[in-house]
């Protein structure tokens, strides 16, 4: 039985979960099935590599680039990372450069002891910098974040000393949920006729 508005609620669901893949998938594949086909979507991951904690957005972006996919733009990768400095004028080349974008925001967030290495979906925009306090534009009409450590506390500390090893599972599965979602909702008017050597 399926519970009113229960896809309405984000995700939010461990990493270490065995069907993790699928749950994302289903989650994301969920949120983009409605949106228009004159809509281009957008990948924004939020982050840098100067702090462990904040390399996940980065980490998924770099992982991403890897397809070469011509179905979404994607900005935020270890080699140019999407961060505080260079966030709004990311933003205004996407409104100024994509028509009419569908944005998911990807970033690294803090929670609480139990929530860490639990991977977040939901609807609405994802709020980089909340949780060291920062005042950033939101990013997206949807949102993935992974909770890389526990928050309340010496923030920029302890996004420096968070383990690699999480951030990596945790972008890993991100990504290749996120690709595969993408593939799932791609109408077959979008795919681009194929070429002739």
């Amino acid at each position: 039985m399926k519970l009113p508005g229960m896809k309405e609620t984000p995700l939010k669901v461990p990493y270490t979960e065995p069907n993790i893949t699928g749950l994302l998938m289903n989650r994301i594949t969920y949120l983009l099935d409605n949106v228009p086909a004159d809509r281009r979507l957008v990948v924004v991951c939020v982050g840098t590599d100067r702090s462990t904690g904040d390399s996940l957005g980065p980490l998924v972006g770099t992982s991403l680039s890897k397809y070469r996919s011509p179905f979404f733009d994607l900005y935020g990768t270890l080699e140019e990372p999407v961060h505080a400095m260079n966030l709004d004028e990311t933003l205004i080349d996407i409104n100024k450069f994509v028509r009419k974008p569908f944005v998911i925001g990807i970033d690294a967030c803090l929670g609480q002891a139990a929530s860490v290495g639990c991977i977040q979906v939901g609807s609405g925009p994802v709020r980089p910098g909340a949780g060291v306090n920062k005042d950033l534009p939101p990013v997206g009409d949807i949102h993935i974040t992974g909770i890389v450590n526990v928050g309340g506390f010496m923030e920029y500390f302890v996004l420096q000393n968070t383990r690699l090893h999480l951030v990596m599972r945790m972008s890993d599965i991100i990504a290749h949920s996120l690709f595969l979602s993408i593939m799932k909702c791609v109408r077959p008017t979008s795919i681009p006729a194929a070429t002739q050597d």
